[in-house]
């Protein structure tokens, strides 16, 4: 089988590394078939995709509508990798899977309004499939609606008109969208369980998520309902892909 890539923008290691193991796990990949590449750290150099069965792209630090005089040097050469990448990506319509900083590369590289409009505390929210989504092959099998993992700065709040729209949230209306037949993109974190958001809640306060004085609430927020089913949409992926 030809590997999926992984590609990570998180400086901290205990998250990264906690985001890589998680992906295996949902996923059901193995190392070999999981390849990981921390973006931060250096140059993404050249991605042949016909060596590949797909792309994953995790959560990150950085925000799309982030104004250009406060971007670092390291998240504009990120962005300008992930507009290359998704050209031929979208191009080629090659299997592409972006969770929450993943939204925001294919929602830019698409034409989206993205702002803090829409903007999530760390928990866990419903999300409901839309009438698209209830006949996407991602999400078979997946309740009408479903308790999943959300905590972000800011989101889409115009979709692209190249967009369908899969699944949506009250508070923040774009939660799943997809991009021709095979390139897909979630503002909440199927990638995620409690023990790993957890760990991320630790690990970002005071990054702006939260008040410092909301630590222990924002633990329990994330446990208020079962997170069960969104696991299932990364393993079905990598399912469908495996070449």
């Amino acid at each position: 089988m030809k590997p999926f890539l992984l590609l990570a923008t998180r400086a901290e290691d205990v998250p990264a590394d906690e985001e890589y193991e998680l992906f295996l796990k949902f996923t059901g990949l193995s190392r070999s078939d999981l390849i990981r590449v921390r973006m931060e750290a250096g140059p993404l150099g050249e991605v042949d995709l016909d060596e590949l069965s797909g792309i994953f792209v995790g959560g990150g630090p950085f925000n799309a509508s982030d104004p250009e005089s406060k971007k670092s040097d390291v998240q504009r050469r990120v962005e300008a990798e992930f507009q290359g990448l998704l050209d031929e990506v979208i191009a080629r319509d090659f299997p592409f899977f972006g969770a929450c900083y993943g939204i925001g590369t294919v929602g830019v590289h698409q034409g989206a309004l993205i702002d803090g409009t829409h903007r999530e505390p760390i928990s866990v929210i419903e999300v409901t499939r839309t009438a698209e989504g209830r006949r996407d092959p991602l999400l078979a099998g997946v309740p009408d609606v479903f308790p999943a993992f959300v905590g972000h700065k800011e989101a889409i709040t115009v979709l692209p008109p190249s967009a369908t729209l899969l699944a949506a949230g009250e508070r923040c209306p774009v939660q799943m969208f997809r991009v021709g037949s095979n390139v897909y993109a979630t503002q909440f974190h199927p990638e995620c369980d409690v023990e790993g958001i957890s760990t991320r809640i630790r690990v970002y306060a005071g990054h702006g998520y939260f008040a410092p004085h909301e630590l222990d609430l924002t633990l329990e927020a994330v446990r208020r309902l079962p997170v069960e089913h969104t696991g299932s949409i990364l393993r079905a992926f990598a399912e469908r892909y495996a070449r």
